[in-house]
């Protein structure tokens, strides 16, 4: 990747993962066996919105705060959701967007992604939006069309300034909590054809500068070669962010990009 153009992002999403009582001590594992120096490497941990407040007391300047999900209502008679504001005032800088999780489990559609990715632009939060194909639609060649159509609809009527803002997280369905993973050559096809697109529709200096992850089974062991790719700016970490170990290890790599 470019440095001179765009960040390192190593970000771990906890998905329904731990309790609050535990992010203190993982947080001081975790400090302890990051590297001394980041050299551009930002790291982020994605944890449920009932940890955001034990996250945020830790105060640790090198790890932002993400969440994992906003609601597409500013406020008001919503029970159960969790508004921008909310995170925002909880210290949250990341939202995932788009998972396929939400998608499958949530019916969250492309025009309800769309609302909550201006949501979160509107509350100077940075959204993580993922996008990626199923198994049967790499089978039938339909990955390219697919993803740009997510990409499309997500980033639908958004000014390039603004889509500057996005971190976008290229995750195959079919690599997500299977073990399996995209190719080093599979995963820089689409982030390069991800990168393509933003260049067609917003122009060379956008698409330099918005930054493309890797997710679906990266862990320490593949991370190197998936991170050495032109057109991968860093993880999506699942499974891997749970181990401190694992999750230092990929930001060790994160750092020497």
């Amino acid at each position: 990747m470019n440095k001179k153009y765009r960040r390192v992002i190593i970000a771990g999403n906890w998905k329904m993962n731990m309790v609050p009582s535990q992010v203190h001590g993982f947080v001081e594992d975790l400090r302890a066996a990051m590297p001394e120096r980041s050299n551009g490497c930002s790291v982020v941990l994605c944890v449920p919105a009932t940890h955001l407040g034990a996250l945020s007391r830790e105060k640790q300047r090198r790890i932002g705060i993400g969440a994992q999900n906003i609601s597409q209502f500013d406020k008001g008679a919503h029970t159960g959701e969790v508004s921008a504001d909310m995170i925002a005032d909880l210290g949250a800088k990341y939202c995932i967007v788009g998972h396929s999780e939400r998608r499958a489990d949530n019916g969250d559609t492309d025009e309800l992604v769309n609302a909550k990715l201006r949501i979160l632009l509107d509350h100077g939060i940075t959204p993580i939006l993922c996008v990626g194909e199923s198994l049967d639609q790499r089978d039938r060649g339909l990955t390219m069309e697919h993803i740009r159509y997510q990409i499309k609809a997500a980033l639908y009527a958004l000014t390039a300034e603004q889509v500057k803002r996005v971190v976008i997280a290229y995750e195959p369905i079919w690599a997500i909590g299977t073990g399996r993973t995209a190719t080093d050559e599979q995963a820089q096809e689409v982030c390069l054809a991800i990168r393509e697109q933003l260049r067609a529709e917003y122009g060379a200096l956008i698409s330099r500068k918005v930054c493309i992850l890797y997710g679906g089974s990266m862990n320490a062991g593949n991370c190197a070669g998936l991170l050495a790719q032109p057109d991968i700016d860093g993880g999506l970490i699942g499974g891997a962010s749970l181990k401190v170990e694992d999750f230092a290890a990929i930001i060790r790599e994160g750092s020497r990009a």
